[in-house]
């Protein structure tokens, strides 16, 4: 498990995603984006759902950081929030599984520390934990976490007001984090992914500012709308 996160260190992971309305949601279409990422020399690529994962998998011999999302209410986990969500990802083909990792109650009553002991003892797998405060990232690594990011700040109630990407957070995690840290969302430019190496970041992982072409095109004809 650690050699497959050490393939990562210093690198851009590629989050290759798409809404669900988009005909870019289609495991063909996410498997071709993920394979020109690592073409031009992305180290890993962060993928949703196991269609889509076996689909990348069949294509690419990367590390791919899996994960489900599944909207189950009321609560609000909704990144791989099961155990059998992990274990359907890591049959797909995963290499990491990402998990949310805050202190909101989980749909299924089980606690992020079985979920995680479960992914290692029968999946053997690394856990990615998706943080959004300092607190819930050294409650994670208690719970077992391989790693760390930062994926969920300003995602969370807790952090609703802030604006990714979360530079202080990052800090704060790499300075008191006794786990690899990678910093994701809103790194929206090259500049951005370099500033977050340098504060420590053992990988970045970007998404919209490179796959996301349905919010990019929202934007550009939302800013000429407005001339």
């Amino acid at each position: 498990m650690k050699s497959i996160l050490e393939s990562l260190r210093g690198g851009l992971i590629v989050s290759c995603q798409a809404p669900v309305d988009s005909p870019l949601h289609n495991a063909i279409a996410i498997a071709a984006m993920a394979e020109a990422a690592l073409n031009r020399g992305a180290v890993g690529v962060r993928i949703d759902t196991p269609d889509h994962i076996q689909a990348v998998r069949a294509r690419c011999s990367h590390p791919i950081i899996g994960l489900w999302k599944q909207v189950m209410p009321p609560s609000e986990v909704y990144i791989t929030p099961q155990f059998h969500h992990a274990e359907a990802v890591a049959q797909a083909g995963s290499d990491i599984i990402a998990v949310d990792a805050t202190q909101r109650p989980r749909p299924s009553g089980e606690t992020l520390g079985q979920i995680i002991q479960h992914i290692h003892q029968r999946l053997n797998r690394p856990v990615m934990a998706d943080v959004d405060t300092l607190d819930n990232a050294l409650k994670a690594i208690d719970a077992g976490a391989d790693c760390v990011g930062t994926t969920l700040f300003g995602y969370t109630a807790e952090t609703k007001t802030e604006v990714p990407p979360g530079f202080d957070l990052l800090r704060a995690m790499v300075q008191q984090c006794s786990v690899p840290v990678i910093c994701e969302g809103g790194i929206a430019s090259p500049e951005q992914a370099k500033q977050a190496i340098d504060l420590g970041a053992y990988a970045v992982v970007v998404g919209t500012a490179i796959t996301g072409m349905d919010s990019l095109v929202q934007r550009y004809v939302s800013a000429i709308d407005q001339l």
